[in-house]
Order: C-alpha cells, then structure tokens, then sequence
C-alpha cells in the first residue's frame, strides 16, 4: 500500500491497530474505517481514523442492522467532535453506504450531512464489474424481500440473496446459534462434511430497484444528474419557493 503510493487505506470488519494507523499516517496516507453503529464510529476516530464509512443495514456484505436513515446522522453527529490532523482542520468524514443507488440516495446522503458515498451493489450490476455474469443477473432479477442477513457464510451477519441453500439453513436458526456460538461457520462445516453447497450472491435491499446492466461511467453520470435535480428542487421549498410548503 505505503510503497505504491496508494493515498487512501479502508478497513472493514475491525479496526486497524495504533502502529497500523500511525504507519500509514506518517506516509500521507487518509484511513477510512466501515462502521455500522456510532458506537463504532466513536471507536475508530479514537483510534485516529481520518474517515468513516457509515453502512446502513440495507447493504449487502456484512453489515449491521441500523438503518441508512438512522445511522447516517448519528455518525455525523460523532464525527462532528473529531479534527483528524490529516484534514488539515476539518472535523472527520463521514462516506454513507447501504441502500444507494440512484440520486436520490445520493442527495439524501448529502443532506443527511455525509461527504460522499459507497456505493455497491448498483455497481455489481455494472458492465465493468469483475464478478460473474450470473451474479449480474441475480442482481437484476431480485425483488425487494429476496435478501437477508445470515450467519451461515461467515460466522458474521452478510446479506446474501436468499437461495435453497441458506433457507435450509435459516430453517434451523438454534442449530445455527449453536455452531456460531463454538466458533464453527455452518457452510464451513458443510464444506468439511462434503455436502453440495449454493454459494449465495452478496447483494444489498437496493436489488429490488435495480432492473438492468449498464455502464459504470452512465450509472455516475445518472445518479449525479438527479441528485443534482434533487438539491435544487429542495432549495425551492425555501425562501417563497414554487414549491414552498414552509
């Protein structure tokens, strides 16, 4: 990372140590950190994170269980008592994710006081995208309650497009309780047993609203196009505004 010249360093699931974090610092280097409660954002700027990457439950991959519209301003509001010296001054950053998709996530996001976004799962169903074409298309053709979060993968909450596989497992939640809680992932069991195993797609809610493939550059060009049109429509509420119901 440090002799590459990378310029941003994102952790997940953890923290990085002090030593990790100092490391990186002293070669110019922002740190971000994902996080899925303020509780843990609290955590990584002590840690002396620069930025954190606050996911609402609705994404895909791991994640926690609070909301986008929840979690998002709460983190601000931790955020807000925190001056990385990497931001030459400017209290820590917040980068919203789970649940965006289009401009008008992304305005909302702005409005709740983010500085930009993560965007996933949107990008799984991009042109460009490294992951299959079945994962694509699985992407595209979900509905709003095909997901879920499961500790069948990982040991760890993951939303995964539900498939025969994870429902026989999610059939038998005290089963998976026991096997989490002595420290054994249920499909790493099955793997060890020799049992046939569906691999799910990690995808967040936002497949449900996602119904085609495209390039990546049109999907940016898209969403900031409308979120754009969003922030002025919002100003027109204002000050006598067409639109103006204050």
């Amino acid at each position: 990372t440090i002799e590459e010249g990378a310029k941003l360093f994102i952790s997940a699931v953890g923290i990085p140590p002090p030593h990790v974090i100092k490391r990186l610092h002293d070669a110019g280097i922002v740190v971000m950190n994902m996080v899925g409660a303020p509780k843990h954002a609290k955590y990584a700027l002590d840690a002396g994170v620069d930025i954190v990457c606050a996911q609402g439950g609705e994404g895909g991959g791991h994640t926690g269980n609070i909301p986008n519209s929840v979690l998002i301003p709460a983190v601000v509001d931790v955020a807000r008592q925190y001056r990385p010296k990497l931001l030459n001054g400017q209290t820590a950053m917040v980068v919203a994710a789970g649940g965006i998709y289009n401009g008008r996530s992304l305005a909302s996001s702005l409005m709740q006081g983010a500085a930009g976004v993560w965007v996933g799962t949107r990008f799984v169903a991009a042109t460009e995208a490294g992951c299959s074409e079945i994962h694509k298309e699985a992407v595209v053709s979900a509905g709003y309650d095909d997901t879920l979060r499961t500790l069948v993968v990982s040991g760890r909450p993951l939303r995964v497009k539900m498939n025969d596989y994870i429902a026989k497992w999610e059939a038998q939640p005290e089963k998976i309780k026991e096997l989490t809680e002595s420290g054994v992932v249920p499909i790493q069991k099955d793997f060890d047993d020799g049992v046939d195993i569906d691999i799910p797609f990690l995808m967040g809610q936002v497949s449900g609203a996602i119904n085609d493939i495209k390039p990546a550059g049109d999907i940016v060009k898209e969403m900031v196009s409308e979120a754009a049109d969003m922030l002025k429509l919002g100003h027109t509420y204002l000050n006598g505004g067409k639109q103006s119901r204050l």
